[in-house]
């Protein structure tokens, strides 16, 4: 077994050799909670989902930190700009919902929609502002190596001197004379006008709660110390993969990468970057009006959809949505517990070592593994597409079984397809089928057993149109009739596991 990651920083697929034997340290950037999460952030939070499942199947003890960006200019903005202006009878402003309520409402959408999408929870999950005195001991170290500078304004700024590091632009392989100046603060005070800010004194027109003592003036972190900060509070000066979406790559990573190593800081081995989603071809935009939010496609499709066409890209690719992409996903998924579905319905009472509970996690045999293909393929850079590849051709194979009367090739491919979608964390999100013991699906299925019956009457006597109407009736309420000669088989569309209704139907 070799895992190969591709490397951002040195442009090439590299084998990945953890710092410690045995375990996997892993930091990737949450979100900024100004607003609800729109699509680029979940399928972010996918994709190293699906880097931690697989290092986790590979026997790694993970550690996983994602950050929440709670304190930061637009957040402040929202703020003010959420009601109406009120004023105390000194004439302050107050904002109708105060910045850190705003930021925190915001989390929890973003917290809905990863658990909803089978994200799991991180090993950690700190906020920006439980972290100030963590910031202000790196801001002193690079300001005692001669990396930083307090603002010569008196503002209380204090800056990144980023012509006194050499390496800085090796993540994103540029020389600073053709960086674009910094816009994270006002550049009067600043040597360089790429300089970014470490520390942004207090603004008179800011909240004073919004601002926290310091060394250097009362102010609040600039974005980029954050993440350095969190990181090596928790994973240590040195750490295996930190990663984030491609459009952070600069300036947001290069200047963490510039100001931890600066400090005397290894910091991250890898840094993995994943692309960006499209609509037909072209970036997404407010401006535009072709923005599709988590929350639209979770209206048009199950959860296990959503999360099969967010990760079925290679992580790295562009990932384009189509109004069509969700339909395909659906059939994709369908395909998959369509096989599930008939090999309980056939086999119902053998022994499948794992079949029972369809997409239950939990019912999969504790020995079973994925097909060798698969692992080659998520070993080498994470290969969601070749994967998937191997899990579609083992459900067909799965089908060719159940044709031919095998129930213990049936049985392997079973087992094979649910360590895939195990892996690939679609046995995660939510709207999953559910356990055939639960009361509900019981109800459900001597209801729809009810309809079968009578269809099969309807057909026994040649009414067809009866027999057709029933069918149309329950494909109405989202449920799926499929004929064979075993009898008549029936599915809630996209997400849950066929039942037979012994009627032959």
């Amino acid at each position: 077994m070799t895992l190969r990651f591709y490397d951002s920083a040195t442009a090439e697929v590299r084998d990945f050799v953890p710092l410690e034997p045995g375990k996997a340290s892993v930091y990737y950037c949450g979100a900024t909670v100004q607003g609800s999460p729109h699509v680029g952030h979940v399928r972010s939070a996918i994709v190293f989902d699906q880097l931690t499942r697989w290092l986790q199947y590979r026997g790694f003890a993970t550690t996983v930190v994602r950050n929440v960006t709670d304190i930061d200019d637009k957040i402040l903005a929202k703020s003010e700009a959420s009601f109406a202006p009120d004023f105390t009878p000194e004439g302050t402003y107050i904002p109708r919902e105060e910045w850190f309520a705003l930021a925190y409402r915001y989390e929890q959408e973003f917290e809905a929609a990863y658990e909803v999408l089978g994200v799991q929870r991180p090993t950690y999950e700190p906020r920006a502002t439980g972290h100030i005195t963590e910031m202000h001991e790196l801001i002193a170290r690079l300001i005692e190596r001669g990396h930083a500078y307090p603002a010569e304004d008196g503002s209380g700024d204090v800056y990144f001197d980023v012509r006194s590091w050499p390496e800085y632009g090796s993540l994103t392989h540029q020389s600073i004379d053709e960086m674009q100046a910094a816009t994270d603060s006002d550049p009067r005070g600043k040597r360089d006008p790429r300089d970014f800010a470490l520390w942004k004194g207090h603004k008179s027109d800011e909240p004073e709660t919004a601002s926290w003592p310091s060394p250097w003036g009362r102010g609040r972190p600039g974005w980029h110390l954050e993440c350095s900060a969190m990181a090596t509070k928790y994973l240590g000066p040195r750490f295996d993969v930190h990663g984030g979406g491609l459009d952070l790559r600069f300036p947001h990573h290069e200047n963490e990468l510039a100001q931890s190593t600066a400090a005397g800081d290894g910091f991250a081995n890898f840094w993995m970057h994943n692309g960006m989603v499209t609509y037909e071809g072209e970036k997404m935009s407010k401006s535009i009006g072709n923005v599709v939010s988590p929350a639209e496609m979770l209206a048009l499709a199950s959860p296990r959809v959503v999360r099969y066409y967010l990760g079925q890209a290679h992580y790295r690719s562009v990932l384009d949505y189509r109004p069509t992409s969700l339909q395909e996903a659906a059939a994709a998924v369908e395909r998959i517990d369509g096989f599930i579905a008939k090999a309980l319905a056939k086999y119902e009472g053998r022994s499948f070592s794992g079949a029972r509970g369809a997409q239950d996690s939990t019912a999969i045999a504790p020995d079973a593994q994925v097909p060798d293909a698969f692992a080659a393929a998520m070993d080498d850079d994470l290969n969601i597409p070749q994967g998937l590849a191997v899990l579609h051709e083992t459900v067909r194979e799965g089908n060719t079984a159940l044709a031919a009367g095998d129930p213990v090739a049936a049985s392997r491919a079973v087992d094979a397809v649910l360590a895939m979608t195990r892996v690939l964390g679609l046995d995660a999100a939510g709207g999953h089928a559910p356990s055939s013991d639960g009361a509900a699906h019981h109800a459900l299925s001597a209801l729809v057993d009810a309809q079968l019956t009578a269809r099969a009457a309807a057909r026994a006597s040649k009414d067809w149109a009866a027999a057709d109407a029933i069918r149309e009736l329950l494909a109405g309420a989202g449920v799926v009739v499929e004929d064979s000669a075993d009898g008549a088989t029936w599915s809630l569309a996209a997400s849950q596991p066929a039942r037979t209704n012994g009627t032959g139907a």
